[in-house]
């Protein structure tokens, strides 16, 4: 009996059921492929934090970002869910260098949160109003404006604190901020008529409340240095460097660096140049690229070449011998190398305080006169070891 030919339909069941395998074999299994779930908003926050955490702040702003958006989305107005995450965009944009857009950052959390009342494990909090003092535009009183709501907030958080270690910390950076106010009415507002009494109550607060604040008492030796009552500063400026000197560095009471540049600069102005290098060497140890530092470190032997000098006219009537006094050239030696890494560095780093730079180069040519140019010095030292080869030269030909 012959084939039957089968039929049409038959023949398309079969393309189709064939073709179904065909896709099976390189298509997932949708019984089984899920779909990624979209982060929320709480997680890309954390995700960001994370990220700036471990110095990653360029891939932390996209993540922050599209966290923001998506709060965004969910509301017509940002609520005070969204504290955490402007607080961490302002803090990506510092870390980006961006002052301008960490402001706005902080100025819309400002305006969510505009006492502080917000608990800080929700984004609310004093940092914000701290961080708006130091990033005023204006500077002066509107700094001042910003500094005095936190003191305020601060003040009301340690009344109400009853653990030790938060009201300490707390305390610390109570004492900071009153510190922070005084710097601008010594500079800023210096003609300010009551200037000087602000200056002397804020200091007298800030004592009280942070005693063996290295940082609190380095303010209150500028202020006793201000009245010209310099006995007053330099115990001040001993007790504060009694406070961390025998610290190892990164230890939580060793103050940061720029403070430590400022109090060198303080202790040379009283005449504890000692003191001024022992700090300026650790610095260098930690940061051997800071301008600054190298720049006081040249200045500070430059001083103490000074000081060695005028004690020798008060001693001698035939006045000093200069260079040719061991300890003294050590001295000038010393300065003129630290101010010339200073000026070094300041070419390679585009630095842009000119008159850091225009008095480094100023003290290198007195010293160059004084010493002669270290060019001239090289030459010398190379034709020592000329003559030194030659010598060792003539002794082999002898020997053979």
């Amino acid at each position: 009996m012959a084939k039957t030919k089968p039929s049409s339909k038959n023949r398309r069941d079969r393309d189709k059921r064939k073709s179904r395998k065909d896709l099976d074999r390189v298509l997932p299994d949708r019984s089984t492929h899920k779909t990624t779930p979209k982060e929320s908003a709480e997680q890309l926050v954390a995700r960001a934090t994370a990220l700036l955490q471990t110095s990653q702040a360029d891939e932390a702003l996209p993540v922050a970002l599209k966290a923001l958006k998506r709060l965004e989305k969910q509301d017509d107005a940002l609520g005070l869910n969204a504290l955490p995450v402007l607080n961490l965009l302002a803090e990506i944009n510092l870390e980006l260098g961006d002052a301008d857009e960490a402001r706005s950052y902080f100025s819309q959390a400002s305006q969510l949160d505009p006492d502080g009342l917000i608990p800080e494990s929700l984004g609310g909090g004093v940092e914000k109003f701290l961080w708006l003092a130091q990033l005023s535009d204006e500077g002066g009183r509107d700094s001042v404006a910003w500094f005095e709501k936190a003191i305020t907030i601060l003040r009301n958080d340690i009344t109400s604190t009853f653990e030790s270690a938060l009201k300490a910390q707390k305390s610390k950076k109570l004492a900071a901020a009153l510190c922070s106010v005084i710097e601008i009415y010594m500079t800023d507002l210096s003609w300010e008529p009551d200037a000087e009494s602000r200056c002397e109550s804020l200091i007298t607060e800030a004592i009280l409340i942070a005693p063996e604040s290295a940082e609190t008492l380095q303010t209150l030796a500028n202020v006793r240095i201000s009245q010209e009552r310099i006995d007053e500063a330099k115990k001040a400026l001993t007790d504060s460097l009694v406070l961390w000197k025998e610290l190892p560095s990164g230890a939580e009471n060793v103050p940061d660096f720029p403070t430590r540049i400022s109090l060198a600069r303080l202790l040379m102005e009283v005449g504890m140049e000692n003191d001024a290098m022992e700090v300026l060497e650790r610095l260098i140890e930690e940061d051997d690229t800071s301008v600054e530092a190298w720049y006081l470190g040249g200045w500070c032997a430059y001083l103490t070449a000074e000081r060695s000098k005028s004690v020798r006219r008060m001693t001698t009537h035939n006045g000093t011998k200069g260079v040719q006094d061991s300890e003294l050239e050590a001295s000038l030696v010393s300065s003129r190398d630290w101010l010339k890494k200073s000026l070094n560095l300041f070419e390679l780093q585009d630095y842009e305080d000119d008159r850091l730079r225009d008095h480094a180069a100023e003290l290198t040519r007195d010293l160059d006169t004084q010493l002669g140019s270290a060019d001239e010095d090289d030459e010398e030292d190379a034709a020592e070891d000329d003559d030194w080869e030659s010598e060792f030269e003539d002794e082999d030909q002898e020997m053979t």
